[in-house]
């Protein structure tokens, strides 16, 4: 694993456990092993780490749409990406952590977020072609997209918080988001 990886993975470590704002580049060269010198050749400043990460993430998210079958119905469509991202993150819930700390924080820049889109592009296409088909509600793009990116985040910050939790409560979950967004 090469020095920049080490850096990355204590950097996500200890961002996600004590917070962005709470976290000095001097603790993450520590868990690291390495000196603030080198921490500072990878990256000049604590923002452009904190969007190699995020950016890094989106990447790794994309993967959870790559199974998509552009020939299922919309709403098998919508079921298998809602129900595919919240496993994402509930099988990485350092990822959770830490993106949950950048929902409306300026840190992300454009480039990243514009990045991060790319890796939804998949859900974005379905929630156009739903809507042209009259089998989504013909609301804004990102209206849609914030209604149910909202709803994943609810329903983890929730299944984080349980001790007991069903497959069922993310059936319900998928079934009441799709009921909310169809036509």
């Amino acid at each position: 694993m090469s020095k920049k990886d080490i850096i990355l993975i204590s950097a996500l470590q200890l961002l996600a456990e004590k917070g962005v704002h709470n976290t000095p580049m001097s603790a993450i060269a520590k868990a690291a092993g390495t000196g603030m010198g080198t921490i500072y050749n990878y990256f000049p400043n604590k923002d452009i780490l904190i969007n190699e990460i995020y950016v890094d993430i989106k990447q790794k998210e994309k993967a959870v749409y790559l199974s998509f079958d552009q020939n299922q119905p919309i709403k098998t469509q919508f079921e298998g990406y809602f129900t595919s991202i919240i496993d994402f993150f509930i099988e990485n819930p350092i990822y959770f952590l830490f993106m949950e700390q950048l929902q409306a924080s300026p840190i992300i820049t454009e480039e990243s977020k514009k990045k991060g889109l790319i890796s939804v592009d998949p859900v974005v296409q379905l929630l156009i072609k739903g809507k042209q088909e009259r089998v989504i509600k013909d609301i804004e793009i990102n209206e849609l997209f914030l209604f149910i990116g909202g709803a994943v985040l609810s329903y983890l910050r929730w299944y984080f918080l349980q001790k007991d939790t069903t497959e069922i409560s993310c059936l319900n979950q998928t079934k009441m988001v799709w009921d909310a967004i169809k036509e």
